[in-house]
């Protein structure tokens, strides 16, 4: 079995101070992948019931630009965070109950990945959103 995190230190290597909100939210983002805030702040509360729905926020956004989670919000979905960092992974959508899953990079002919024209940006990403019915919504096959 692996061994978990150490969030605390992984705070301190983002050189971010050590709070209980902070180490409880980087917990809840890598035992829930894709969960939305309000999914967080529940699992949050499960440790620290007092924890404040802002505490939460300031804690998401604060852990989403140390770069130690990764927000991510497909087209008409809420924002949903992942512990999945570091690699260029992307993203299967169930069109019907919104279930999000991982896929590792895309094989064979890539969708559209390099940019035709820059337009002067320096590009560190490329965002490929998977979408479809997950098979618990796909329709019965004959």
């Amino acid at each position: 079995m692996p061994t978990p995190p150490d969030y605390p230190q992984m705070l301190r290597g983002a050189e971010l101070r050590v709070t209980r909100p902070r180490v409880a939210v980087l917990g809840a983002v890598h035992a829930h992948p894709h969960a939305d805030t309000e999914s967080i702040i529940g699992a949050v509360r499960e440790d620290l019931p007092e924890v404040s729905h802002q505490a939460v926020y300031d804690s998401l956004h604060t852990l989403a630009a140390a770069g130690l989670v990764r927000r991510i919000q497909p087209a008409g979905s809420v924002a949903r965070y992942e512990a999945r960092i570091g690699d260029n992974h992307h993203h299967l959508v169930c069109r019907s109950c919104g279930t999000v899953a991982d896929v590792d990079c895309a094989v064979g002919a890539a969708p559209c990945l390099h940019a035709s024209d820059d337009h002067g940006f320096t590009i560190d990403e490329a965002e490929v959103v998977f979408w479809g019915l997950c098979p618990a919504c796909s329709p019965t096959r004959s």
